[in-house]
């Protein structure tokens, strides 16, 4: 404990410590500030190349984005299922008809999932609650 010449009192419990550098991933992390679903928004590599994902745990759909189906020329089969989503677009429904499978990398971890595929700018590839368990 130390006492200022103003009087202000110190003690060690309240200095602020420094902070840690943060790894290149860690960097990449987006938390949600408040509320209780949890959304991350990371990069990540498929196929050598950065891409955006959002993993978001009150989402019960795996989604990748038609624009990077296309690009990474992924094999897409016709959806076993078909079902619309309202939630992705402001303009009404979309019918979703396809899917492909996708394999990622985050750091060291990889893994593949079956997305559905649909037009979409929020990110690339989006990951729902069912993803872990793909």
């Amino acid at each position: 404990m130390v006492v200022r010449a103003n009087g202000e009192i110190e003690s060690e419990e309240e200095k602020e410590e420094e902070p840690k550098a943060l790894t290149k991933e860690e960097e990449n992390l987006e938390y949600v500030v408040e509320g209780e679903i949890l959304v991350i928004k990371q990069s990540l590599s498929l196929q050598s190349k950065v891409c955006s994902m959002i993993i978001d745990g009150g989402s019960r759909t795996n989604v990748a984005s038609s624009m990077l189906v296309d690009k990474l020329g992924l094999t897409t089969a016709k959806h076993s299922h078909p079902y619309k989503l309202q939630w992705l677009n402001d303009g009404g429904e979309l019918k979703v008809t396809k899917q492909a499978i996708v394999t990622f990398s985050i750091g060291k971890y990889s893994d593949e999932v079956v997305c559905d595929v649909v037009p979409m700018h929020v990110g690339h590839l989006l990951l729902g609650r069912l993803w872990q368990f793909d």
